[in-house]
Formats: C-alpha cells, structure tokens, sequence
C-alpha cells in the first residue's frame, strides 16, 4: 500500500475527493529546480503552472534557497505570531525601500493569515468597518478564494456555491469587455451612481486587473482608471486583488502600475515569499488603518522562513537594474508567440490574452483544452485550464525563465496546438 493508498474507501485513496491537480496530473513529483519538476523516477516537466503563480521565480531558486537555509543553521525563529523580528523587519525595510518608495505608494503593511483569501478575508472586514457600510462590488468571471467571504465576491459558478453564503451583500457588474457592448462603462456608472438602481453605495469594490481563473481578462487602462474614479466619488474601498498578478507575474512588480491607478487597498500572496512558502499581505492607505489590536489575526501571520526568502528574492531581483529588461525580453517572446498561433489555429482559437508572462489561450470547447493539455503532459509540459467553461489554457512560466527553457515549453504547447487545432 502507498502513501497515497487506504484499504476500505472505493478510490483506494487516503486524501479527501477534494484533491484536484493531482487528478489531472497524477505523477508523484520529488524535486523541482527553476522552471522544471521532476517525478520519483527523475522525469522532467517544464512547469508552466508554477504552483498556480506561487513560484514567480521558479523552484527553489539558488539565491533564496541559500539564504534561508543560512537562516535555519542559526535556528532563526520560525513562527512568532505578531512578535517583533529581525527577519520580519528586514522585510518591511527592503519591502518600503524597493517597492513602495519609488512607486511613491504609502501603505501600511497588515500580516494576514497565510494563504491570499485570508488577505481578501481582512480587505473586506476592514472596508465595512472603515467606510460603516455593508455592501460590495464584484465583477462577472472574479475569483477572490474559497474561504465564506471570499467565495461571495467570487462570480464563477464553477467555485460558487450558493449554499456555502448569502450573497444578497454583493453586487456583480461586468468586468471589461464581459458584455462586448460600447457602453458597458456607461452602465457600470450608471448601477454605481444613480438611484434606483438597487446598488446602494457600497463599503468597497474589488477587482483583479487581470483575472486568473476567470479566464485570463486583462483589464485595459480607461476601464479600471474608471473603476478608479467611481471609487471615489462614491466613497468606497477600491481593493486590488493582485494575489495572482502581482509579484512580477505581468512584468512590473504590481499589475495596476500598468494602469497608472493607486488602490486604497491590495491583497498579496502567492509569491511574495519568493519560494512558495505561505505568506499573505494586505496593504492599506493608512487612513483606512481603524483595526483595533488582534481584531484580524492569524498564527501562522509571523512566518519567519516567508520573510527572509521574501526579503532576499527584493534584494537580488527588484533590486537589480538588468531585472527588468530581461522580464520584459521573455514578456515580448512569449506574447509573440500566442499572436502567432491565434493566426495560425484561428478556426480552433477564440481568444488569446496576454500581459507579460500571464497567457491565457481561450479554445473552440472544454474537451478541446482539456486534450491539448493532456497531450502537453504526456509530452513534458504542465499547464492549468481555467475560464468559467473550463476552456482556456493559462500559462504561467516562472518571471526568470531562461530563453532556450521559455522555447522549449513552448515548443510542446505549439506542436500539441498544431495537432488539434488546425
């Protein structure tokens, strides 16, 4: 019997049903190195899942690596609640150094709960606490988490489950483009502004400037400068979910510094730790700043072992003048590469979008992504379908990925593109 394996239950499993990438991908995986994961017999996979935008700078980066193990030889304190550290305020140094100065941000940094639905978890409580109001806005094909509050701003009715929330709080308006209608913006200031509408004046509206499971939207400047604007004149929270898109993921270190926009609040996670260890921030304009003491709290808040690779991976890349130019190199290739097959596979293809290393390629049918994908497997690449269909393949290869390693993978997604989508 393995470990994966239990007497008695009718798949012979020890995990509970709610596993999912391990169905889809059912290797047992030992060891991954930059961007590829290898299995227990030493198989190679160019990882373009890069656990689901947690491993930006791929698997267990040299630099990061070392200096957290330095950090273990000198039994640096692991878990400390809220405790004051030297490994937490070397973060929060670099992090107010490299990130928030010269963005000329000014935010107050929350340690949330470790996973980023924790974080939307406290954008949310801290809105309708700072603001008095109760009510919220989402957007059609948002997907936030799958904790209670976070699942209630999250539209896709594949996670969404009507008996798990009450959602009557929420109020769902298109996302750019959802509609295809010239007017959507109109109508979006509309339901926002006027009375009668049944939406009244909201503690807060959250939003992704890219959205991930939703099918990879990409937001265009003029609606969420828009989204920006309602905000304020409306009085709500406008709270920037970069949870997926942050950290480098879209070519600069935060998705809206694309848009020219300042969030009064951001939820980060996934690979502000740099290695893929648990960590969650929210970032909030210091006037919204209204918690009183362990009003939203977690234990796992002070995970040391998550702020010395987090300092590190600002220090030696976001520090680094040629860090930049070589995101945007593989930015520019990779975005070359989906116009090529949407004018090639065009019958096959809906839709391509991209905003630098975030790709989503949107197929004819769910069957379809879902066999060109598992041909990918077979063929040593993994990639993630998302969409509210289930129908467009994500790709999300570490930000550091070397050219000839971006090609390659590339390679096995275009000949499994060429084999069913002509």
């Amino acid at each position: 019997m393995t470990y994966f394996e239990h007497e008695g239950t009718d798949d012979k499993t020890l995990e509970s049903n709610v596993r999912t990438y391990c169905r889809t991908f059912p290797s047992v995986f030992a060891k991954g190195e930059g961007t590829f994961i290898y299995d227990e017999d030493g198989r190679r996979w160019y990882d373009f899942l890069s656990g689901a935008g947690a491993l930006n700078y791929g698997h267990n980066h040299p630099l990061l690596k070392a200096a957290l193990l330095q950090y273990i030889e000198q039994n640096g304190a692991v878990t400390t609640l809220d405790l004051n550290t030297r490994a937490k305020q070397s973060f929060l140094a670099s992090f107010d150094d490299i990130i928030l100065r010269p963005r000329d941000l000014k935010y107050k940094v929350q340690f949330c709960g470790p996973t980023g639905a924790n974080s939307v978890e406290a954008a949310l409580k801290l809105a309708c606490k700072a603001t008095g109001r109760s009510g919220l806005v989402a957007f059609s094909n948002s997907y936030h988490g799958m904790s209670i509050g976070a699942m209630s701003v999250t539209a896709s009715f594949r996670r969404r489950k009507e008996q798990y929330l009450n959602p009557s709080w929420v109020h769902f308006l298109p996302f750019d483009g959802f509609t295809g209608m010239r007017e959507e913006l109109q109508f979006v200031r509309k339901m926002l502004t006027s009375k009668g509408s049944g939406i009244s004046a909201p503690a807060a509206i959250i939003v992704e400037a890219v959205q991930g499971e939703g099918g990879v939207n990409v937001a265009s400047s003029e609606w969420l400068r828009e989204i920006r604007q309602l905000a304020t004149e409306i009085g709500a929270v406008l709270i920037l979910d970069e949870i997926q898109a942050g950290c480098g993921r879209t070519g600069r270190f935060f998705s809206f510094e694309h848009h020219g926009v300042k969030p009064d609040m951001v939820c980060l996670s996934k690979s502000i730790s740099g290695m893929g260890l648990p960590m969650s921030l929210l970032l909030i304009a210091p006037t919204l700043d209204v918690w009183n003491p362990g009003e939203h709290n977690g234990t796992f808040r002070g995970f040391n072992y998550a702020f010395v690779t987090a300092k590190e991976a600002l220090q030696k890349f976001w520090n680094s003048p040629g860090f930049a130019d070589t995101v945007d190199a593989r930015c520019r290739y990779l975005a070359l590469a989906l116009q090529a097959w949407k004018k090639d596979f065009q019958l096959r293809i809906v839709r391509t979008s991209v905003l630098g290393m975030f790709a989503g390629i949107e197929l004819a049918s769910e069957d379809l992504a879902a066999i060109v994908q598992n041909e990918c497997f077979r063929n040593g690449l993994i990639v993630e379908r998302c969409g509210p269909l289930n129908d467009t393949l994500k790709l999300l290869p570490p930000v550091l990925i070397e050219a000839e390693e971006l090609d390659g993978g590339l390679r096995i997604l275009g000949e499994a593109l060429a084999r069913h989508c002509r």
